[in-house]
């Protein structure tokens, strides 16, 4: 298994490689805050719960106390009650479906497709994030079950920098940042030439 560079920080990237619940963290909180951050939040979140990282534990919690853990500065997310609640329903799927491994999520699809349904079907998980993370899985972890570029297509094609399944080093980021910003200058001219 190759080693994931998606927070800037070897120990983070480390438990992002070796821990599939963090991994899923991090997914998660990859929305309206810089992804180091997000992907960095998982071994911050480790550290406050005490250097253990269960899904048991996370689901176990009073909601408020993890929004707290959350919310403690520096906050693991722009908005961390939400988030928190979100990582809660996310730790609750994986032990009510899972027995508590998220490596079961996907190591026992047997298709593409199937992995896709069960990734959308995550607590904060929509159509496109489930299909960056399958990209993620059989770009740099080797998770491709058959069908599973066509899963995650177009995140899933090779030799693109569309997302975080393409970041393997500090040039492969910068490339995927370019692409984003070329992504949103498009389509904010689309819509001025609509008004």
């Amino acid at each position: 298994m190759d080693q994931l560079h998606l927070s800037g920080d070897p120990e983070a990237d480390q438990l992002l490689t070796e821990d599939p619940f963090a991994l899923l963290i991090g997914m998660v909180l990859d929305q309206q805050i810089p992804l180091e951050r997000a992907f960095s939040a998982p071994r911050d979140l480790r550290r406050r719960l005490g250097g253990e990282l269960s899904p048991d534990s996370i689901a176990a919690m009073g909601p408020d106390e993890l929004a707290a853990v959350f919310a403690e500065r520096p906050a693991l997310h722009r908005f961390p009650a939400s988030n928190a609640e979100r990582v809660q329903q996310l730790a609750r799927t994986v032990v009510g479906q899972y027995a508590g491994d998220a490596s079961r999520i996907w190591g026992e699809a047997q298709t593409g497709a199937e992995l896709l349904k069960r990734v959308r079907a995550l607590p904060g998980f929509g159509e496109q994030k489930a299909k960056i993370f399958i990209a993620l899985l059989g770009k740099q972890l080797g998770v491709r079950p058959p069908g599973w570029r066509e899963a995650s297509r177009p995140f899933g094609e090779p030799g693109t920098y569309f997302s975080v399944a393409d970041i393997t080093s500090p040039e492969s980021l910068a490339k995927v940042r370019a692409h984003k910003a070329q992504m949103k200058a498009a389509a904010k001219a689309a819509k001025a030439a609509l008004a």
